[in-house]
């Protein structure tokens, strides 16, 4: 079992984070909130710059983790782009990305964007999608689909784990941005950062990015050694996150206080953006419940036992 990204994964996100933060950094999620349109414009240049479109994480454990040390550094600038959904393109289909949808109001954040989807829900059955134009918040768009097969099981783990990562890198900035904040602000003329309840409530948070952060390696090598139960574990992780973003989201607005909530702050954009992976396909009882119902009878293996 080997719970760390090798090397030259870890290089790899380190060099997009730089890329994503050399072509404006928070300033791509604002631009594309104000015009959902440009966002395809703004990100896709940058993911061909790293090869990104070359990954096959389906076929190499190596890729695999390069993919998805790619979508922790996405997720850490809060970018408005499916870069998980496209990297979980089906070889099979003749489609550009893959969004694993529930069976009743299927959606995604894909709204105002040209390329080909496939969606997948966590029975298997595959489907073409036409994303309706209207968009809702964060730029989720309501999706129609048309059955192709029902050959998707391979797909479901890596659909639910890829976008898991983007959403660690997400909790990532978060909390770096939230350290930075307690250092900074003073309160009875000492740093927030110098009291001891800031100090535990850090704390809590850090565990729970910390734990996830172990969790998300597990299922990438789930998935890579082909193990029957690699959704179980991608369901399992699904809830591990979002019991994770709950907590961090909730301890980083708490000591931002009501800066947090406001539109000058970065720790807005990365909430309102983590909404869409929070939400869909399932919240967080709806992930638990499908957990339930796969792994109920005979438990769960692995680190998740």
């Amino acid at each position: 079992m080997n719970l760390e990204l090798g090397a030259e994964a870890e290089e790899y996100g380190r060099a997009a984070r730089r890329a994503f933060e050399a072509a404006g950094g928070d300033e791509l999620v604002h631009r594309a909130d104000a015009e959902p349109g440009v966002r395809e414009q703004l990100v896709d240049p940058i993911l061909r710059g790293l090869g990104a479109y070359e990954l096959k994480p389906r076929a190499d454990a190596d890729e695999l983790e390069a993919a998805a040390a790619l979508c922790r550094s996405a997720g850490y600038w809060g970018v408005p782009y499916p870069v998980a959904e496209s990297l979980s393109a089906p070889v099979d289909l003749d489609a550009d990305g893959l969004i694993v949808v529930d069976d009743h109001a299927p959606a995604g954040a894909v709204a105002g964007l040209s390329k080909r989807w496939a969606a997948v829900t966590l029975a298997g059955v595959r489907s073409t999608v036409v994303a309706k134009s209207a968009a809702r918040p964060a730029l989720v768009a309501e999706l129609t689909l048309t059955e192709v097969d029902a050959d998707g099981a391979d797909d479901v783990a890596l659909g639910l784990t890829l976008p898991c990562w983007t959403l660690l890198g997400m909790l990532d900035r978060a909390m770096d941005l939230t350290i930075s904040h307690v250092r900074l602000r003073e309160q009875f003329g000492q740093p927030l950062a110098t009291f001891q309840g800031v100090q535990f409530q850090l704390t809590d948070a850090e565990v729970e990015r910390a734990g996830l952060d172990m969790l998300a390696k597990y299922a990438l090598w789930s998935i890579a050694t082909g193990r029957p139960e690699a959704v179980d574990d991608a369901l399992a992780l699904r809830t591990a996150a979002l019991e994770a973003a709950e907590v961090v989201f909730r301890v980083c607005h708490q000591l931002h206080g009501a800066v947090g909530f406001c539109d000058e702050t970065a720790l807005s954009w990365l909430s309102r953006y983590s909404q869409p992976l929070r939400r869909l396909p399932w919240g967080l009882s709806g992930t638990r419940d499908r957990l339930v119902r796969r792994a109920g009878r005979t438990g769960l293996t692995g680190l998740y036992a």
